[in-house]
């Protein structure tokens, strides 16, 4: 029996517990294990902490799909050729590939004209699954969107050519939008993947002839079956095929046939409402939430969340309490960890992340500047950044908790790890 042939395009949430039953029915449908699969490293391979991302990677699947699954890295079209030739034959064999968050125009630029799309494409041919999501997903379509130079950098909206995937595989002339029903900007619109309303008006008129737009939202999935002509939605929204302003939705649990999207596309290209039998809910605009049925989900945008935090922060160090500023220092932590979990991946994400760093290297200064007084100033914010060095541990991120205890022996104390906790111990007097 011939392995199936599958594109399947995740909107987001990749690695959170709201695609982990997405991955296991993918995987089941490729046999016991164990299967050969891959994670491709190349969209986010500029990050410094790329190998960190991976191992975060490895971890979900190992823990979460119960799947195991290696890197085929290929961080830039600049890799020596052993370390390229590498990264094509561990592909060749697999039969589950991913590619996910990251910057889609910096994954094109290495992988366009190169031996990965290539690999890519024989998997779709010759069996197998081929998981795109989030800026990897971007990629797939006619053209891309440039996220972040436009959204964050202030480009004018433009596309740059995609790796047109989709179209030989599926048959649809399609420019892919993930995170499509973006909902972080809370006061202003990102939707879109961050583009808002007015931003992808502008795109739609820029698009080649007879190319519409295929939006999947956050924490959900498109899987394309190319040997059954089928494509089904599932998670957490729904899949919206925009033409000039107007759109035919596909609400999860949907099952239709591939080419019922091309027909929705002409539908709504030729003014006519889609065939409602076809699966698709239809509007005249573009709308405002997640699938029809479902109400938008409403979170504070985390830029919002870290800036109140680091104010309540500063406040709590100018007044000497350490215990209020660790307080906020915890409060930060927790809204950073509950997004990750569920599997946001914004830029504003990276720059809480670094705010909290930041934040904790402040709070040892304070430690170390009321060095002075042995005890009395200095016992507050080392009981307070152990607190957070506790947390770091528990979560295994032994990043902070390395910082953290740096930061103490600046100050001149001295962190011993027993079974019964942390102590410490202020250089001079003696032990706490």
């Amino acid at each position: 029996m011939s392995e199936p042939r599958i594109l399947a395009i995740m909107g987001s949430g990749e690695t959170a517990p709201t695609m982990a039953k997405v991955h296991r029915a993918l995987f089941d449908r490729l046999g016991p294990a164990p299967v050969p699969a891959v994670i491709l490293d190349t969209p986010y391979g500029f990050q410094e902490n790329a190998d960190e991302l991976s191992a975060r990677t490895l971890k979900f699947f190992g823990e979460s799909v119960g799947r195991e699954v290696d890197v085929a890295s290929y961080r830039n079209r600049e890799v020596d050729a052993v370390t390229a030739a590498t990264a094509v034959a561990r592909i060749r064999p697999a039969r589950y590939v991913m590619a996910g968050p990251g910057s889609p125009s910096y994954a094109l630029r290495h992988w366009a004209g190169g031996p990965i799309p290539v690999a890519m494409g024989e998997l779709l041919r010759d069996g197998g699954i081929l998981t795109m999501a989030s800026a990897a997903a971007l990629t797939l379509g006619i053209v891309t969107i440039p996220v972040y130079e436009i959204y964050k950098v202030g480009e004018e909206p433009s596309w740059l050519p995609g790796l047109d995937l989709l179209g030989p595989t599926t048959g649809l002339r399609a420019a892919v939008v993930p995170h499509y029903d973006n909902a972080e900007g809370g006061n202003h619109d990102t939707r879109f993947c961050y583009m808002g309303e007015r931003r992808l008006r502008v795109l739609e008129a820029q698009l080649p002839p007879d190319t519409f737009i295929l939006g999947v939202d956050s924490h959900t999935a498109l899987v394309l079956d190319l040997d059954r002509r089928t494509a089904a939605v599932s998670g957490l929204g729904g899949v919206t095929v925009r033409v000039d302003g107007r759109s035919a939705i596909f609400p999860s649990g949907s099952e239709v046939g591939i080419e019922a999207l091309a027909e929705a596309a002409r539908a709504l290209a030729a003014g006519v409402p889609p065939d409602m039998a076809a699966g698709a809910d239809t509007a005249g605009v573009s709308r405002p939430g997640v699938a029809a049925g479902r109400a938008p989900r409403v979170t504070e945008p985390i830029g919002h969340e870290m800036a109140d935090l680091e104010g309540t922060f500063f406040a709590a160090l100018a007044g000497g309490d350490g215990r209020a500023a660790v307080a906020a220092l915890l409060d930060l932590d927790a809204a950073i960890e509950g997004r990750i979990r569920a599997g946001e991946d914004s830029p504003d994400l990276d720059n809480a992340r670094s705010t909290f760093r930041s934040l904790i290297a402040r709070l040892g200064e304070a430690a170390v500047a009321g060095g002075t007084d042995p005890r009395a100033t200095v016992e507050p914010f080392v009981e307070a950044l152990l607190a957070v060095r506790a947390r770091a541990r528990e979560t295994r991120d032994w990043a902070t908790a390395d910082l953290v205890r740096d930061r103490l022996a600046e100050a001149g104390v001295e962190v011993r790890d027993g079974a019964d906790g942390s102590s410490w111990t202020l250089e001079g007097p003696g032990p706490t």
